[in-house]
């Protein structure tokens, strides 16, 4: 299989569960900019949404949008354990935070990452990200588990970590959420992570 990524992109969080399956994955880099691969291929073709992930299964098939992705892989392996069974309250709850990562958080953060938007569009879409924040600290401040779900890493983990990791990026303060804090440091140390941000460095 192959992995089409750009670094610090939210493919990262494709990249996390393949390493964390133990998947053999080839990575292949995109330059969104250009939209070209590494090796200059029209990234277009390969997805014409033009973004990354894309994941390339061995029968030739393409996988868009990081859920899909994360979903499918870890339904290969179920004994794995990053997705509960289906039909069960865990599942659904996966869902949930897998949602709320998407459309609460991820969609908030893209004003500050697309060059056309105001300033007023990104203090709208900071204004809510404390709103979401709020939330999401609270939830982990309640919580007597490490992680989302039922005290195991799972696929929701894998993509609210990406999300978290562009507070940086934006120059959003977490200082007023230590439980947010807490949460990052915790999943910046799992070996899955720490591989797949090495292996996005290097390339």
């Amino acid at each position: 299989m192959k992995l089409y990524f750009s670094p610090g992109a939210c493919s990262l969080a494709s990249h996390i569960v393949a390493r964390e399956l133990g998947v053999a994955i080839d990575l292949v880099k995109v330059d969104l900019a250009r939209k070209l691969t590494y090796d200059n291929r029209d990234f277009n073709t390969i997805n014409p949404k033009g973004y990354v992930p894309v994941l390339e299964l061995d029968d030739g098939h393409c996988l868009t949008e990081g859920p899909a992705i994360m979903l499918h892989l870890a339904d290969q392996y179920p004994a794995k354990g990053l997705l509960p069974a289906c039909g069960t309250y865990e599942r659904a709850k996966v869902h949930e935070w897998l949602a709320f990562a998407g459309m609460e958080l991820h969609k908030n953060f893209s004003p500050f990452f697309n060059k056309s938007s105001s300033d007023a569009e990104k203090q709208t879409a900071q204004s809510k990200l404390s709103i979401r924040f709020r939330f999401l600290e609270d939830a982990l401040a309640t919580a007597t588990a490490n992680y989302l779900v039922s005290n195991c890493f799972s696929v929701a983990d894998a993509y609210l970590y990406t999300v978290l990791s562009w507070c940086g990026d934006i120059g959003f303060d977490l200082k007023a959420f230590p439980a947010i804090q807490r949460y990052v440091a915790h999943l910046s140390k799992r070996a899955s992570i720490m591989t797949a941000i090495q292996a996005e460095q290097s390339i």
